[in-house]
């Protein structure tokens, strides 16, 4: 059996919740993996903080405080600092644990000497990795806190690479109270946080896997610009489309597509009753919105995906031919007419998706659990698979969802890391990856898709199956990327049917349950299919 590679991921700027929870669900499988990232202004509370450690400033400090589950005190991270997240076996055995953490503090003082600060040390009886050990001012420069729990690690290290100091004045750091906290900035070392992400992976490859089976997505990622190249901001489509995003093997809008990407257009007498049902019932389908080159296929077999919380979407995703702007006032209603819907077309599986909204406390949670109740009180024997958004990561709502227990929860991961950015510059692939953690602690079967085409190489695309695995998705469709308008992002290159052939049997290979891959594959594509093969699995 081939060794599978410790995988190393730059994951930019991730909330310490969806970090979290991305963790617990690497951790729940059996991959090895190293996240590296940073978190907006956050203090973690360890299991052995003291609420004299959390000073006066904390409350008016704008950083969120949360508890963790690691060990230590309390600490603080924040942009500029690189945070690195070990999710390792770790042999249950005495000695084992500190043997583990000395490994994380050695390849921390290894990469601080390859960026230029080669005094970096241990100092006796304090974790973490120290500055100016043997002097009068010793002083921490990255902190150190793990746990291990049934022969998994998680939690890991932070790295002062060039943070606001005055942030840990509001707390006492770790604990120690007479010992200063400094950062390679402020220790004259100045670095990017490309650099540092950059010599923390050289490092890792060599202390984690000293055979040399490593994934490091790091490389393939635009590492110069730093930090700033992953963060969630909205850009502009020539922003999008720029080389620096990898995104510039243009073809024209008017360019003939390959004929295995063209549907067969079915107008049946099934097509024209659906539309005619679903305009009557004031229903929306993404079929119709997105542009589904499966629409006659699809309807003409009786079957559709209801679109609910309105037509108009807050984000503007350079893939997607739904409306964006600011949405109406949702239809309490709506279950209702979707499960009408349902009923009348005796269907046997329903999906159930909607735009994103951002503006809604819960991102449109509740809508999700009406819906699926609505439908269970209507049509009991019929398959919920519901295709959510992230809902920008929210515990609460999507527990909401959680509770409502859909036979099949998808969120669609849409790309590769690299383009994440690029391609819908509203989300995070750490908060979706997170989402599935949390949807697997939960006990769903769980789903997800991406579109090929989009500048994206074979290995990126196998990386982020490995990547979906690890937290436990059970279902993954894969198709061809289909530009909408001129106003969407490119095609960079048209995969072909045999290249799709090949990932289902990578895929195969990489235990999921089911995967659905051939160019005109749409996220709920076959989804009754994919849901017997799941429930077929063993």
């Amino acid at each position: 059996m081939t060794e599978q590679p410790i995988r190393v991921r730059w994951l930019g700027r991730v909330r310490y919740e969806d970090g979290l929870a991305l963790q617990r669900g690497i951790r729940a499988g059996e991959g090895e993996y190293l996240l590296l990232l940073e978190h907006p202004h956050v203090y973690t509370l360890g299991v052995r903080t003291k609420v004299e450690h959390l000073l006066g400033g904390v409350s008016s400090s704008g950083a969120s405080v949360v508890r963790a589950d690691r060990g230590g005190d309390v600490t603080y991270h924040g942009p500029g600092q690189l945070v690195g997240y070990p999710i390792l076996d770790v042999p249950m055995a005495k000695g084992a644990i500190p043997a583990h953490v000395r490994r994380i503090e050695q390849l921390v003082i290894d990469a601080l000497a390859d960026l230029g600060l080669p005094g970096a040390a241990r100092l006796d009886g304090y974790p973490g990795v120290w500055v100016g050990v043997g002097g009068e001012r010793p002083r921490k420069i990255c902190a150190i806190g793990v746990r291990v729990q049934r022969g998994r690690s998680m939690h890991g290290f932070a790295l002062n690479v060039d943070p606001d100091l005055s942030m840990f004045g509001n707390i006492v750091p770790c604990g120690i109270a007479d010992k200063a906290v400094t950062s390679l900035a402020a220790e004259g070392v100045n670095v990017t946080m490309a650099d540092a992400v950059s010599a923390v992976a050289r490092r890792a490859s060599r202390a984690f896997a000293p055979a040399g089976a490593v994934d490091r997505e790091v490389e393939r990622q635009d590492a110069a610009s730093g930090s700033s190249a992953v963060a969630a901001v909205p850009l502009s489509l020539r922003e999008r489309i720029s080389p620096k995003e990898s995104i510039f093997l243009r073809t024209s809008l008017g360019e003939r597509k390959p004929d295995f990407v063209r549907a067969p257009l079915r107008i049946g007498p099934e097509v024209v009753g659906l539309r005619s049902m679903v305009r009557e019932l004031g229903l929306v389908t993404v079929c119709e919105e997105a542009g589904c080159p499966n629409l006659s296929e699809c309807w003409s077999d009786g079957t559709a995906t209801f679109m609910i919380n309105g037509e108009r979407c807050t984000r503007a995703c350079g893939f997607c031919l739904v409306d964006t702007g600011r949405p109406l006032a949702q239809e309490a209603d709506e279950p209702a007419r979707v499960a009408e819907a349902v009923a009348r077309l005796g269907l046997a599986h329903a999906v159930v998706t909607a735009v994103a909204r951002d503006d809604l406390k819960d991102g449109g949670a509740a809508a999700f659990a009406a819906t699926i109740a609505a439908i269970r009180e209507r049509s009991p024997g019929t398959a919920v698979e519901v295709l959510i958004p992230d809902c920008k990561g929210d515990d609460a709502s999507l527990q909401v969802i959680f509770d409502a227990r859909p036979d099949v929860l998808n969120h669609n991961l849409e790309t590769v890391l690299r383009l994440q950015r690029a391609v819908r510059p509203s989300a995070s692939y750490a908060r979706s990856l997170a989402v599935f953690g949390r949807a697997k602690a939960a006990g769903l079967v769980t789903k997800s898709g991406m579109m090929l085409g989009l500048g994206e190489s074979e290995g990126e695309v196998h990386g982020a199956l490995a990547d979906l695995r690890a937290v436990g998705t059970d279902i993954v469709t894969l198709g061809q990327y289909l530009r909408p308008s001129a106003r969407h992002l490119p095609v960079v290159r048209w995969w072909r049917p045999e290249e799709f052939d090949a990932l289902a049997a990578l895929g195969q290979e990489m235990c999921f349950a089911h995967v659905e891959a051939s160019p005109l594959t749409r996220s709920s594509y076959h989804a009754r299919r994919a849901t017997q093969a799941m429930v077929a699995a063993p």
